[in-house]
């Protein structure tokens, strides 16, 4: 028998909601709300890829008042409001359906469960399998041979076996089930005490709701029989509503409702608009797309310079340039595992040149040590500039080869950043796509992937000619583009006086990494892995019996089964979360999911750091040396990875133990830690002008204490341990739009409660609420805000300046703002500190940048002048209209550090 053609039917709205709540929050490059976007987009990506349906339609509701309203006035009651940020994203995940090219069907007055029932059986009727994608279990009803339900996401079929194991009933059983058990989602009480395995087990034996209700003296118990005779009308009135029309009056086009190509340039539109890079090329994949991106003509000659005569009439061309671009070829991503394997350069678009070092046996190369001693020289002068994309990368390559990159240097994925900082990938494959339309050679080209992946330097010459030529012609041309918009844009001293030398800061760091004590780390191990045996042998007393801890299932049956602890919130497939937040929430209840939670945090903690970081270890210095990424967050502040020191936890004493394992190098040696006290706070105060936050500061009073003493109307010693948490939470809170929702679950109070506070702290702090306004009145009218020394970042979506709840647009307005200034003054402390290292000739180094500390190694008779040093550079950074405040201390490790008495 010939397959089928395929018809799937989009619940948009249950699919919408279903990425919302499953996708953490993410923004565009203007700092809209975008996860649900992204959400809709990868599932039509992967449906159209792996599924590539014949016929497609997506159903929306109609609006309006719906006919199951004058049934029972109540229905839907509880539906709370759409949330705040997922309501600018309907309109462009509309536009995401366009540009799939699926028709949007919506009838008024109308469902869209019901314009979904009607477009399936017409379906089935026309010789279709029909495929209903949605986590609404309202459709289940209308599941037959030829109508199944999709979940998108895992991949899974819904048809009458798997609804015979879920629920143990057949497909024509399903109104009736839901007619007993109600359905809380859309506000349909059904009939008390009666759940599903109740309304299972009651229509096996009976068969349908009629007969049930006609013989109500059958049923085991008398409380049941009492229920379902004084709620037999309710139970048939759930019936009515829970029931899906399938003979809507629409007019179906079905040659419209063929599935056709994506329209690419309207996607890709939409993927540079949202961010979403990734996209891009996976479009080329999808039923009948064109190329996402289209080769353009690229017009370069790029020479191999594998002759000593040749080097030498390039050195001298070289030699006359007043700029030019430097691009490295290596054997490893690492620059401090590498070796050279290759030199590119540019300074025309449309040229380039490769200079070979290593290759595979017959082919021509030059000899390294006299390429290198030849273009020292040019690449110290002080007078040319030097140009690269993530130069720090070539900077480290070179370093390791011996030789330096001196003098003005431009890194075009950091012009991008200054001028797209909402923008999550700077990489030249998107700079080359997105300004120069042009698609770059994967590297996979040439080294492959997988465990069969080659290094460079087994790589045929003319091949890495090609791709380095291009690499280097590409940077040239992309620096062309944004460097005149960077001075366009006034931003050109951002980049000059605060990125440029924090380039070369970041590379001496990265380089001179930070010493381990992988034995401590093997004890913390050890150690922490017999408390975790410890602990699973309780949880296992808590659950009554033995389980896999690890296994969601068998911890599910658990927890909601066995141990019948409320069930609080689903997954997007529909299955009860064990979620952490899930647990945190149930620890109130019972002791077993405060004890899982504490289970799966020293889980990761040993497997991420303890475990992770002694293979991070360097083989020749036994240090780890993190990379720092200035073009990742959005907000102006460092990042780091390989590993990222910026989320090892300091809350916990586990947590505090690991920094135990990074030590200072030698009994002579010492490390120094300098930590700004509440730079945010601070940074608050000077741009709302508040008088009551700044007088506090001047006094360098406690700041939390201070303001639960004017919230709760108290002298500052009256403030108790409680009243100071509270503070606490409301001052770092509600610089971020937090919410009375938010903060009452934070602090496990009621919301009014919750509401009072932040409107106690307003009232005595009219200056921070005049800031806010302030910022987001900006932000509307200028599309952008900017940081204390100009950093900018585009912001679209502000839709109120005034009130409390606010949208992810707003409070990442306000957020950039501030976190972005307290990125400014670290970077600008961190330059200033390393140019009076080098002025003293002192030899403590600077190590690490963890958000607002600075971590330093010293000989221990340096320490004094350090410490005086590091303390006057910091706190002079930025001119503030409070003090800035720089606490000390010192210690043989991170953790145990003690204040100085110098």
């Amino acid at each position: 028998m010939a397959n089928r053609p395929t018809f799937y039917i989009l619940d948009a709205y249950s699919l919408i909601f279903q990425v919302f709540h499953a996708i953490p929050s993410m923004t565009s490059p203007t700092g809209g709300p975008t996860n649900a976007t992204f959400g809709i987009f990868r599932d039509l990506l992967n449906l159209f890829r792996d599924r590539k349906p014949d016929y497609i339609a997506a159903a929306f509701d109609g609006g309006g008042p719906v006919f199951r309203s004058e049934i029972f006035a109540d229905y839907k009651a509880n539906r709370a409001e759409m949330p705040v940020d997922l309501v600018p994203q309907i309109e462009l995940i509309k536009r995401v359906f366009e540009g799939f090219e699926i028709p949007v069907l919506i009838q008024p007055g109308m469902e869209a469960d019901d314009v979904i029932a009607t477009l399936a059986r017409r379906g089935e009727e026309r010789g279709l399998d029909v495929f209903i994608c949605t986590s609404d279990k309202d459709a289940r009803q209308l599941i037959t041979d030829h109508i199944k339900i999709l979940n998108i996401r895992k991949n899974t079929v819904m048809d009458a076996e798997a609804l015979e194991k879920d629920w143990g009933i057949r497909p024509q059983q399903v109104v009736d089930f839901l007619a007993l058990t109600g359905d809380a989602v859309d506000n349909v009480p059904g009939v008390p005490g009666i759940g599903p395995v109740l309304a299972s087990g009651y229509l096996k034996q009976f068969g349908d709701l009629e007969t049930l209700l006609a013989n109500p003296d059958k049923v085991k118990g008398p409380k049941k029989q009492q229920a379902l005779r004084e709620n037999a009308e309710v139970a048939l009135r759930a019936r009515s509503l829970v029931a899906l029309r399938e003979d809507l009056p629409i007019a179906l086009d079905w040659n419209a409702l063929q599935t056709s190509a994506p329209n690419v340039p309207v996607l890709r539109e939409l993927c540079l608009e949202c961010g979403f890079h990734r996209f891009v090329a996976e479009l080329a994949e999808a039923k009948g797309a064109e190329p996402a991106v289209a080769k353009v003509e690229w017009v370069a000659r790029y020479s191999t310079i594998d002759t000593p005569e040749a080097f030498q009439k390039f050195l001298g061309e070289l030699r006359k340039q007043e700029r030019f671009c430097i691009d490295t070829e290596t054997t490893s991503i690492n620059p401090l595992l590498s070796s050279l394997v290759g030199i590119a350069v540019s300074w025309k678009a449309g040229e380039g040149y490769y200079i070979p070092l290593r290759a595979p046996i017959g082919f021509k190369i030059l000899d390294p040590e006299m390429v290198l001693d030849a273009l020292r020289a040019v690449l110290a002068d002080p007078n040319v500039e030097k140009v690269g994309q993530n130069i720090k990368y070539d900077m480290l390559a070179f370093r390791r080869a011996g030789v330096s990159i001196e003098g003005p240097i431009v890194d075009t994925m950091i012009l991008s950043y200054l001028l797209e900082s909402g923008e999550r990938n700077h990489s030249l494959d998107q700079l080359a796509d997105r300004l120069l339309g042009h698609a770059m050679i994967p590297i996979s080209d040439l080294i492959g992937k997988g465990k069969n992946q080659l290094r460079m330097d087994q790589v045929d010459v003319p091949r890495i000619a090609e791709y380095a030529g291009e690499d280097a012609d590409a940077t040239w041309r992309v620096y062309e583009i944004l460097a005149p918009r960077v001075r366009e844009e006034g931003l050109w001293d951002l980049y000059a006086d605060l990125e440029r030398p924090l380039i070369s800061i970041l590379s001496r760091m990265e380089e001179v990494g930070i010493k381990v004590d992988v034995p401590r780390l093997k004890e913390l191990s050890e150690d922490f892995a017999a408390r975790l045996a410890g602990m699973e042998e309780e949880i296992h007393r808590l659950a009554g019996r033995p389980f896999n801890i690890n296994s969601v299932p068998q911890l599910r049956q658990i927890l909601f089964e066995e141990l019948k602890l409320p069930k609080l919130q689903k997954t997007p497939g529909g299955e009860l979360s064990t979620a952490t937040e899930v647990l945190e929430e149930l620890a109130s209840k019972h002791a077993l999911p405060a004890l899982l939670v504490r289970h799966r945090q020293l889980t990761k903690l040993k497997g991420t750091y303890l475990d992770a970081l002694p293979l991070l270890v360097h083989p020749d210095d036994g240090r780890i040396h993190a990379s720092f990424n200035q073009g990742v967050a959005a907000t102006g502040r460092l990042s780091s990875s390989d590993p990222n020191l910026q989320n090892i936890p300091v809350r916990t004493e586990e947590g505090r133990q690991i920094r135990q394992a990074f030590v200072a190098e030698g009994a002579d040696h010492r490390l120094l830690t300098a930590d700004y006290s509440q730079i945010e706070l601070r940074v608050l105060a000077h741009f709302s002008e508040d008088p009551a936050l700044q007088r506090a500061f001047e006094a360098d009073h406690d700041i939390h204490r201070a303001v639960a003493a004017r919230i709760y109307g108290v002298a500052e010693d009256q403030v108790d341990n409680a009243m100071r948490r509270v503070a606490k939470t409301v001052n770092f809170g509600v610089i971020y739009g937090l919410s009375p929702f938010g903060l009452a679950g934070r602090l496990g109070i009621k919301q009014a409660e919750a509401a009072a506070f932040i409107d106690a702290y307003f009232q005595e702090y009219q200056g921070v609420d005049r800031f806010i306004t302030r910022t987001l009145e900006s932000a509307q009218s200028s599309g952008r805000v900017e940081t204390i020394l100009g950093r900018r970042r585009p912001i679209s979506g502000i839709k109120a300046t005034t009130g409390r709840n606010r949208n992810l647009a707003e409070r990442t307005a306000v957020n950039t703002v501030i976190q972005g200034s307290a990125a400014d003054l670290i970077k600008r402390a961190m330059i200033l500190v390393d140019r009076r290292l080098g002025e003293e000739g002192l030899k403590a180094r600077m190590l690490l940048q963890i958000h607002d500390e600075l971590l330093f190694e010293s000989p221990v008779e340096e320490l004094p002048t350090l410490a005086a040093l590091v303390r006057e550079e910091m706190t002079r950074a930025l001119a503030l209209s409070v003090p800035l405040k720089v606490d000390l201390a010192v210690g043989p490790n991170w953790l145990d550090v003690e204040p100085p008495d110098y």
